[in-house]
């Protein structure tokens, strides 16, 4: 029974097409990974989108994934978009046949599990026929003719195409339809999770290459009752980045662009005072000579020491608004994104002598 349930896994046409027995699975999987970057995924192939993300800009290797404001906001799971033309479609689907594998050398069977290991395969490869017949009819005659053959380079079928940040997300399964015909320069109507601009600029959100938040302190180290800390983001560091997600067939695309709006200071104590007194400022303003007198545009004043071995966590949380263009004129904005870091410090009281 085994054989039979891999069967019905590998032939589930996710996205499309799936049409491969759980043995062969491996073998086709590095071809795949060869001619379209697919990712695999347990026994089921998922083929990778082939929308392609460009720029982003020297921002070095340690980026960070954004956390959106909206806890109720993700980007697509999978989308739908042209993959096959109609000789690729035929051609999988025909290969997934049993008798189109390379036949494995049949020896005599030595004991009672090693017929019914050969019955469960003999069920397996007739689950198999049968699931491939099924879409041999669909393509082939009853929504198709012949897969549309006599359209070749007019047209590609669009499939469903897991977002690979997101392959294990429930949500992916949304686009496990049949595969679709659309005429080449033409999208689908009526088709929430068809590739568009949107849908490419909510996928590149995840794309940014967004710099991991680092803040600088004066003074360094060691922080005073009573003393002002100024607090700042380096805007050298942390400025604008924008990605491209684009497609050729169509030819659409979107470009999605970051850019830090604020900083977020929470002293982690109750016993102090922040700059402004809501905590939330612009990127700050480095401190310099000169300045020893004025407030902080960005920091923190402690009220109170820390504990014998104790620090106070300093959390610092950079906000960064997201906007999109389209190739199609279109546009809009993203919920907003943060990411924080925090800086464990530890502050002394001023020893002074009284004397009478």
């Amino acid at each position: 029974m085994r054989k039979i349930a891999e069967s019905c896994v590998a032939l589930c046409l996710i996205g499309g097409v799936c049409l491969s027995m759980a043995g062969p699975a491996h073998a086709d999987r590095k071809h795949r990974e060869k001619a379209s970057g697919a990712n695999d995924h347990g026994d089921i192939v998922t083929e990778v989108s082939r929308v392609q993300i460009t720029g982003g800009g020297d921002t070095g290797k340690d980026t960070v994934k954004l956390t959106p404001e909206n806890s109720n906001w993700e980007p697509p799971a999978c989308w739908y978009e042209p993959k096959t033309s109609p000789k690729e479609l035929k051609e999988k689907i025909e290969s997934a046949k049993p008798e189109k594998r390379k036949p494995k050398k049949k020896k005599k069977p030595e004991t009672i599990f090693d017929e019914l290991e050969e019955s469960n395969q003999d069920a397996a490869d007739a689950v198999s026929n049968q699931v491939v017949g099924l879409y041999e009819d669909y393509y082939q005659t009853d929504k198709y003719e012949d897969y549309n053959i006599d359209k070749q380079g007019e047209g590609m079928f669009w499939e469903g195409v897991r977002n690979p940040d997101r392959a294990d997300d429930p949500d992916s399964y949304k686009c496990s339809q049949h595969a679709y015909w659309v005429p080449d320069g033409e999208t689908p109507k009526d088709v929430p999770l068809a590739v568009s601009p949107k849908v490419l600029a909510e996928y590149a959100y995840e794309r940014l290459p967004i710099p991991r938040t680092e803040i600088s302190l004066n003074p360094k180290g060691k922080q005073t009752v009573n003393l002002d800390t100024w607090v700042w983001a380096d805007k050298k560091r942390f400025k604008k980045v924008s990605v491209t997600a684009s497609l050729k067939n169509p030819a659409i695309s979107a470009t999605t662009t970051a850019e830090p709006v604020s900083l977020t200071l929470e002293p982690g104590t109750e016993d102090a005072r922040t700059y402004p007194g809501s905590g939330t400022c612009k990127l700050g303003e480095s401190y310099s000579a000169g300045k020893k007198d004025q407030t902080p545009p960005c920091g923190v004043r402690y009220l109170r020491a820390t504990s014998k071995n104790g620090t106070y966590p300093l959390k610092a949380t950079l906000t960064w608004e997201i906007s999109w263009k389209g190739s199609d004129g279109s546009g809009a904005t993203l919920p907003a994104g943060t990411f924080s870091t925090t800086e464990d410090l530890t502050v002394k009281e001023i020893q002074s002598i009284v004397r009478d």
